[in-house]
């Protein structure tokens, strides 16, 4: 089965990688992995599975993590918000429209926001707790990629507005600028098909990583992930994938997707052409297929 979906898709043409950022621009649109990993460690995969691209978006869901972990799910309800906002991830507008509020930790005003609110002393420390907490779910240490770091960092400016402007709402837990440039880095860290699988598999495992056995999320808090990975992690077109699927999931433009089932699975795949909403086009249509052929959907159990 796993090999039919890497066939059935590895020659599809559709899409195209981010070209907004040079690095994401410049990696080979040909790359195309698929991992699973199951609760118990088994890990089957075919492909570029050891091929890295920038995490971008996905890690968002991992920052939104620490914070449950650290402060609980109240705070991240009510001080970011668990809803979809029905706009673009970088509006500035939907701040306005909830007076404030980011909606939810997978836009970037979300996710912003989140970073700020990582418990630390300053800004050098959040960002070492936010990527060990991104090695931890992978059971491994993840790469820094300074060649995107460098092409996001010195384009950033509307992240660096909608930090401010949560500023001025009140809702950022540190200086947005500083908060911002963790932001940068969080999104410039290495991932592979079979990182991601693992990372989703820790979260199907009850927040503990089958790799390393090691809890990285108190296991009460993993619905609470999955709930809003499930209603706005795959971009405007979360709904249709949650239609499709009924599985909880994260994409970033870096070409990463992020699936997990409850208990069953962790699902990695990484493939850069994207579509219209940001979402990899081979990374979606692999999942998807997965997922029905093993008859895994979880609002169809």
């Amino acid at each position: 089965m796993l090999k039919e979906a890497y066939e059935k898709f590895k020659n599809d043409q559709g899409g195209k990688n981010a070209d907004y950022i040079k690095a994401l621009a410049e990696v080979d649109s040909k790359i195309f992995g698929i991992t699973l990993v199951t609760p118990d460690g088994k890990v089957y995969e075919i492909g570029d599975t050891k091929a890295e691209v920038s995490i971008q978006s996905v890690s968002k869901v991992f920052t939104a993590c620490k914070v449950l972990q650290e402060k609980g799910e109240k705070f991240l309800q009510e001080k970011i918000g668990v809803n979809a906002t029905g706009l673009a991830f970088n509006s500035i507008i939907a701040i306005e429209l909830h007076h404030g509020s980011a909606s939810n930790p997978f836009v970037n005003a979300g996710a912003i926001q989140a970073t700020s609110w990582v418990k630390a002393k300053d800004s050098k420390e959040r960002w070492f707790k936010i990527k060990q907490n991104m090695n931890d779910f992978a059971g491994r240490k993840l790469p820094f990629k300074e060649d995107v770091y460098q092409s996001e960092v010195n384009d950033n400016k509307r992240n660096q507005a909608i930090s401010k402007l949560l500023d001025a709402y009140g809702r950022m837990g540190s200086d947005p600028l500083e908060a911002t440039t963790v932001y940068t880095k969080q999104c410039s860290v290495g991932i592979s098909s079979h990182d991601l699988g693992m990372m989703g598999a820790t979260l199907a495992n009850h927040g503990v990583n089958p790799k390393t056995g090691k809890k990285v999320l108190d296991s009460k808090y993993v619905p609470k992930i999955l709930a809003v990975m499930a209603t706005a992690g795959l971009y405007d077109n979360a709904g249709d994938w949650l239609y499709l699927t009924g599985t909880p999931a994260k994409s970033g433009v870096g070409g990463g997707i992020l699936a997990v089932v409850p208990g069953k699975l962790g699902i990695g795949v990484v493939s850069p052409p994207l579509d219209k909403y940001g979402n990899s086009v081979r990374g979606q249509k692999a999942a998807a297929y997965i997922i029905d052929k093993l008859g895994i959907n979880p609002l169809a159990q």
